[in-house]
């Protein structure tokens, strides 16, 4: 029986094979995909989510994702130092030349 498998993981590739009759999604996954554990994957047959004992058909499509990339890891924190700025000098919106404008506070 030939269905379409499309593995997701690594470089991942899309390719017809060759299964056995009676092959469920759980025997399937643990033939293309040793190395991992079935929670780790999303697992669709045409394109639905699908339970570990459903027995694939004729021309089922089977794609198989990881739910997380390897090497990816959480976003750390930046602290960030706020540095006492100078304020400028010179009453509120007075003109510095012809072109600009200081802006100070009431309590310049």
């Amino acid at each position: 029986m030939q269905i379409l498998f499309i593995n997701n993981d690594g470089s991942g590739f899309a390719d017809q094979i060759q299964i056995t009759e009676g092959t469920t999604v759980e025997a399937l996954f643990q033939q293309r995909v040793s190395h991992g554990r079935p929670q780790d994957y999303l697992i669709r047959v045409n394109r639905q989510p699908t339970t570990a004992g459903y027995v694939l058909q004729e021309g089922d499509r089977v794609s198989i994702t990881p739910t997380k990339i390897e090497g990816a890891i959480s976003r750390q924190l930046i602290t960030v130092i706020l540095l006492p700025v100078p304020s400028p000098k010179g009453a509120p919106w007075e003109p510095d030349n012809a072109l600009t404008v200081s802006i100070c506070s009431p309590s310049c």
